[in-house]
């Protein structure tokens, strides 16, 4: 005889999330996902849905200064935390968007946000990274257009820009 499981009820929580410098606080049911609260509650419509099962890297953000994918993280496990998004990186004017459009790292641009969040979370920790070190933080991120070589190159000229134009000691 075949036993009925019981769903547990979906509940409604308040949380605050500090999102680029902004405090937000709202109502989510408890099974909201972070990219969709951002994306559809907040309106921050850079962080992306691809493939809503943590394989392609688009729905990247930064929480707590570490980049998570949003699309597997629950809203509620980030009451209280700082999150950034790419709309943060973009209004801080961040050397890495401009590094991104002079290597044209993109053609569709969808993959473009989770890029450079990810780019951005690995400069926060390492500003002197190697192509390899770059090549591995992106590394869980998908390009459709296969723009992958030009990533790198606009990593590492931001890198230099944040470093002052120094070149990178590995080289």
């Amino acid at each position: 005889m075949l036993q009925q499981i019981k769903k547990s009820p979906v509940t409604d929580s308040a949380i605050r999330l500090v999102v680029n410098e902004d405090e937000y606080r709202l109502m989510i049911q408890s099974d909201w996902m972070l990219q969709f609260v951002l994306h559809d509650k907040l309106g921050l419509t850079g962080t992306k849905a691809l493939c809503s099962e943590g394989a392609c890297g688009a729905c990247t953000v930064i929480v707590n200064g570490r980049p998570i994918l949003s699309c597997m993280t629950l809203a509620i496990e980030c009451d209280g935390k700082n999150i950034e998004t790419i709309e943060g990186i973009a209004r801080a004017n961040h050397p890495l968007i401009a590094a991104y459009v002079s290597h044209s790292c993109m053609q569709c641009g969808y993959c473009t946000p989770g890029f450079i969040v990810t780019a951005k979370a690995l400069l926060d920790r390492n500003p002197d990274p190697t192509e390899d070190e770059v090549k591995e933080a992106l590394a869980g991120n998908l390009c459709r257009c296969g723009t992958y070589p030009q990533h790198v190159k606009a990593v590492m000229e931001a890198a230099r820009k944040l470093r002052g134009g120094q070149q990178n000691s590995h080289e």
